[in-house]
């Protein structure tokens, strides 16, 4: 009778494994928020941020990508953006946000900010008389959606891929718009916001910290 064959030794793989691309790591929080990179990082960021805010822009446009490579991609840092309503303006794009996907939802957000003097403009001009009384008279859940795009944020949206239905169905959201009012009444009642941006670390709002100068020192003496 033939003896069987010995057995190979187990190859060991000795190689460490890749480590995380944290800033492909995002999620919808529960506050309604998202959130951008490693969920146990010693650093929690919050940012309390409106989308017609300019000093919040500014942030979004100079300061995100070196807290991104910085610190989140690291997996030091976690991100998370909340959308304040600062005005009425901010409603619409606040709700088309939220209706996307996790990480199509932070390239809109970045999106906003970018491009925040354009699409911005029609809105800073008076309605006409006549528009005024077109918007009133139609439904409520039905006025942001028009009033969105009576400024041209329908035709943002649809140069990002997004039709025309779901534009009024995400600016119609009855649940996005409660929850939108949920993180302002938060934003008021318990981290004691009074501009936008507004910083967070560990749960603690952080005094004065309306740029980076003043928030980055802030983020090291977390760490």
């Amino acid at each position: 009778m033939a003896s069987a064959a010995p057995a190979k030794p187990a190859v060991v793989n000795t190689a460490k494994p890749a480590a995380a691309n944290w800033l492909d790591v995002i999620v919808a929080t529960p506050e309604g928020g998202f959130r951008q990179g490693n969920p146990n990082a010693k650093v929690k960021l919050l940012e309390f941020g409106s989308l017609t805010c300019p000093h919040c822009a500014a942030f979004a446009r100079v300061n995100v990508p070196t807290l991104r490579s910085q610190y989140v991609a690291t997996g030091k840092v976690s991100y998370e953006y909340r959308p304040f309503l600062l005005n009425g303006v901010d409603l619409a794009p606040a709700l088309l946000v939220r209706c996307e996907a996790p990480a199509a939802a932070i390239k809109l957000i970045d999106a906003f900010y970018e491009q925040q003097p354009q699409w911005t403009l029609p809105f800073t001009k008076p309605l006409p008389d006549d528009v005024q009384k077109r918007l009133s008279a139609l439904p409520q859940e039905q006025q942001i959606s028009a009033f969105a795009a009576n400024g041209g944020l329908d035709t943002f949206m649809a140069n990002r891929g997004m039709p025309r239905a779901k534009f009024d169905a995400c600016t119609s959201d009855k649940a996005g718009i409660a929850k939108l009012e949920d993180i302002r009444t938060d934003a008021d009642k318990n981290y004691g916001l009074t501009a936008v941006p507004t910083f967070v670390i560990n749960g603690k709002t952080v005094p004065n910290a309306y740029d980076w100068s003043k928030l980055k020192p802030a983020i090291d003496a977390a760490l």
